[in-house]
C-alpha cells in the first residue's frame, strides 16, 4: 500500500472522507483551480492524519479540518499572482483582429465539475446553494480579495458561519473579522457580484435552448448558434489572451478562427453551478480529441455568456477521455 493510499485508508477510518466534497468547493473558491484545490484537500487530509494523536477534541472535526484547509490555502496563495479570467485583465478584442496565442504565463482561473463539488446526500437545497457560490463570476471576483479576506467572506457569506467561530479558526478577534468582511463586501460590490446572486434553476425552456446549442454546434449551423445568444453575450476562451462581445463578433470568430471546430461533438456536463459541455475536435488521426470545456451562462431565455476552458487535462475532472473513437 502507498503512502497516498494509507493516508486516504485512515483518513476515511476517521470519517474525514465524508467532508472531502465541501473541503474541495472551500479550497476551489480560495485558490480558483479544481487542480489545486483537489491538491489542497489532499495535503488537508495528510496534515489532520498526521496530527489526528494531538486533536484534543476542542471543537469539531469539521471546524478543525477547515482550520487546517484555510492555512494550505493561505501556504498556496504567498507571493503568488491572482488567478484570472481574460476579461479581468484586457479589454474587449475583436474576431477579426490578431489575437496572441494561448499563454501560461497568467494564472488562468479554471472551471471545477459539480460532481467533486456536492455530496451525494445533498438534498436539492443544499446543492443549490453550493452550486450558487461557485459560479464564475463569484469566484473570479474573490481572487481579488487577500488571502484572509477570501476565507472571511467564504466562512461567513457562503458557508454561514458566525463570526465567532471564524474569529477561533482564523485565529483572529471578532472585530478583525467583521472589519475584513466589511471590506470584502465593498471590493465585491466594485465587481456587481455578491454572494448571494445566482442564475435562475434550468427549467424545460432552458433545456430545449441548450438542445438547440449541441446540435447546431455539432452541425456547425453558424447563424442557429448565434441566434441562440444574447445581442451582448460575451465570449471568453482561456488560456488565449482574449475575450469578445457581441453575437455578431461570435459569428466572425466562427467564420474565421473559430472554424476548426467544425464537425465537434459535445457531452453534457456540469461546471461551477451551470450547464456546460465537453467538445472533443476532429482528430485528422482519426476519432475525436478533447478540446475545451463550455461553460455557459444563460438568462432570459438567451445565452450571456459562453467561456471556453481549452485544456485538454480538464476532462479529467470530470471523468472523460481524451479521446474518443
Amino acid at each position: 500500500m502507498t503512502s497516498t493510499t494509507k493516508v486516504d485508508a485512515d483518513a476515511a477510518a476517521l470519517g474525514f472522507e465524508q467532508y472531502r466534497p465541501e473541503l474541495t468547493a472551500y479550497c476551489y473558491r480560495m485558490l480558483g483551480s479544481a487542480f489545486e484545490a483537489d491538491d489542497a484537500v489532499q495535503e488537508t487530509l495528510v496534515r489532520a492524519w498526521r496530527s489526528f494523536d494531538r486533536f484534543e477534541g476542542r471543537a469539531a472535526v469539521r471546524s478543525w479540518l477547515y482550520r487546517i484547509a484555510s492555512n494550505v490555502c493561505f501556504d498556496q496563495l504567498k507571493g503568488r499572482r491572482r488567478r484570472a479570467l481574460p476579461m479581468d485583465l484586457m479589454e474587449v478584442g475583436h474576431a477579426d483582429q490578431p489575437f496572441d496565442p494561448p499563454t501560461k504565463e497568467i494564472p488562468w482561473l479554471g472551471p471545477v465539475a459539480d460532481r467533486s463539488i456536492v455530496p451525494a446526500t445533498s438534498d436539492p437545497a443544499e446543492a443549490a446553494e453550493i452550486r450558487e457560490s461557485v459560479r464564475l463570476a463569484f469566484v473570479a471576483a474573490l481572487q481579488h480579495l487577500p488571502a484572509r479576506q477570501r476565507a472571511v467572506l467564504i466562512l461567513r457569506e457562503v458557508l454561514k458561519w458566525k463570526a465567532t467561530e471564524v474569529a477561533e479558526l482564523l485565529d483572529t478577534s471578532v472585530v478583525s473579522v467583521n472589519s475584513a468582511l466589511q471590506r470584502a463586501r465593498a471590493t465585491l460590490a466594485d465587481h456587481n457580484v455578491t454572494a448571494g446572486s445566482a442564475p435562475p434553476p434550468v427549467d424545460d425552456a432552458q433545456e430545449e435552448l441548450l438542445r438547440r446549442y449541441v446540435d447546431a454546434f455539432e452541425r456547425f449551423d453558424i447563424e442557429s448558434l448565434v441566434a441562440l445568444l444574447h445581442e451582448d453575450a460575451t465570449m471568453q476562451m482561456p488560456p488565449y489572451p482574449l475575450w469578445m462581445q457581441g453575437a455578431n463578433e461570435y459569428r466572425v470568430w466562427l467564420n474565421g478562427p473559430g472554424g476548426g471546430c467544425k464537425g465537434s461533438r459535445l457531452a453534457r456536463i456540469e461546471a461551477n453551478g451551470v450547464p456546460a459541455f465537453a467538445q472533443w475536435r476532429v482528430d485528422p488521426a482519426g476519432g475525436y480529441m478533447a478540446w475545451a470545456i463550455h461553460v455557459l451562462t444563460v438568462s432570459d431565455g438567451a445565452i450571456v455568456a459562453q467561456d471556453f476552458f481549452v485544456d485538454p487535462d480538464l476532462f479529467a475532472l470530470f471523468d472523460l477521455p481524451v479521446h474518443l473513437d
